[in-house]
């Protein structure tokens, strides 16, 4: 038996923020990062909405990018002394992947983070508030997920927690918030989309359910992130449900190692003053995972479908692969995203030498292939890696070589 879970509501379309003013309750917290919700007007508007429903509303404001286990406790102990029946996050991932997980610590104080990472096994939510999700990127599509990104910064390691409990009840997916975001920004959460689609549809977990949601997002993606890229708003209208589409996908058939590396690559280099951003991670990882997966026959079918359905020809499954592979190489040169980690400068964009030191990669590459292979999005992956297969994928990450094994 398998299982399919979404929101229990998805309000899409131009306008769709002013649900908030249909919502029942006594008290709301609003969960929002920097200023970006702030200075373009969507804080001041949700607040209104929700006073115009008759509720107090309370701001847990500045939850940063790749947001902390300190961030997620202190949110979680305003919750406790405001007492709210909504929590409504408010941004890109990281304020609602924040507040999913301050979500769990109010309902529960004693749980601890080490608990909220045990793979579903999360306690029945909803005892003391509801959950609405509102996103500002077309990207990590959390609005829609059972999953969350915690980063232990004093580890080096981003944690997701996994479990159907942290489904938002309510999801919002207003375009008009995706039309703020800068150009950077953009490409990094298209390529985390199509990473979430793609890997959805070649995971162990697929379903009919989740396919059509994959193959449906990566066909809207391809024909609709460059051109966002390149302040097309109407493509950027389109991004906004295909994120959403693979979100719902992913949410159910899962994922795999792209986002393992990714997570665990992510905070890793910290003490040299940057991190691996997440959607640039998976664009430069993903092209080499696609090379692995594909010793496996069943992967290597599934993305030769996926080839099919973006038209990019081929005559039999490797040379579809070997297409496949091009064609999101070619994405990362358009959306300029670099090709690997030795040429993935501090500020995300392709360089001669990168802000990660060879030496240091070096060194630290037995443990971050350790910790990938332990990563919740590992198990569901087509082929199985090996501690010396983690590490050889990841050298070849480093240097953007080729995955011949």
């Amino acid at each position: 038996m398998a299982r399919f879970t979404l929101p229990r509501d998805i309000y899409h379309g131009k306008g769709a923020l002013e649900t908030l003013k249909t919502l029942k309750g006594k008290k709301a917290m609003i969960c929002v990062g920097g200023g970006s919700m702030k200075r373009n007007g969507f804080l001041d508007k949700a607040e209104s909405y929700l006073k115009e429903a008759g509720m107090e509303v309370s701001i847990f404001e500045g939850i940063e990018p790749d947001p902390s286990v300190d961030t997620v406790m202190k949110g979680a102990a305003a919750m406790q002394e405001f007492g709210p029946d909504w929590i409504v996050a408010i941004g890109g991932g990281s304020p609602i992947d924040a507040a999913k997980a301050m979500w769990i610590k109010y309902e529960y104080p004693d749980c601890t983070f080490e608990d909220m990472c045990k793979i579903f096994g999360i306690p029945e939510l909803r005892k003391k508030a509801h959950f609405c999700a509102i996103s500002s990127t077309s990207g990590t599509a959390t609005e829609v997920t059972a999953f969350s990104i915690i980063t232990d910064y004093k580890k080096g390691i981003k944690y997701p927690i996994a479990d159907f409990e942290i489904t938002p009840d309510i999801a919002i997916v207003d375009p008009e918030l995706a039309h703020t975001m800068p150009k950077k920004l953009v490409a990094h959460t298209g390529m985390d989309a199509i990473t979430h689609a793609i890997e959805a549809y070649v995971s162990t977990a697929n379903s009919a359910y989740a396919d059509s949601l994959a193959i449906h997002a990566i066909e809207l993606i391809q024909g609709n992130l460059v051109k966002s890229y390149n302040d097309d708003m109407n493509a950027r209208d389109v991004m906004h449900d295909a994120q959403c589409l693979a979100g719902m996908a992913f949410s159910n058939a899962l994922l795999g190692i792209v986002h393992s590396m990714a997570h665990k690559t992510g905070a890793a280099f910290d003490d040299h003053g940057a991190h691996i951003i997440h959607g640039a991670a998976n664009a430069m990882y993903l092209p080499k995972v696609i090379a692995f997966n594909a010793k496996d026959e069943t992967a290597k079918k599934r993305y030769g479908v996926i080839a099919d359905y973006m038209g990019l020809g081929g005559s039999n499954d490797d040379e579809k692969v070997k297409l496949l592979i091009k064609y999101l190489r070619g994405m990362n040169d358009d959306l300029n995203i670099p090709h690997c980690i030795k040429n993935y400068g501090a500020d995300s964009f392709p360089t001669e030498q990168g802000f990660v030191p060879e030496e240091v990669f070096k060194e630290r590459l037995h443990d971050i292939a350790a910790n990938a292979i332990l990563d919740a999005c590992t198990g569901s992956n087509p082929r199985q890696p090996s501690q010396e297969e983690m590490e050889k994928l990841l050298l070849c990450c480093y240097y953007d070589t080729e995955v011949d094994f």
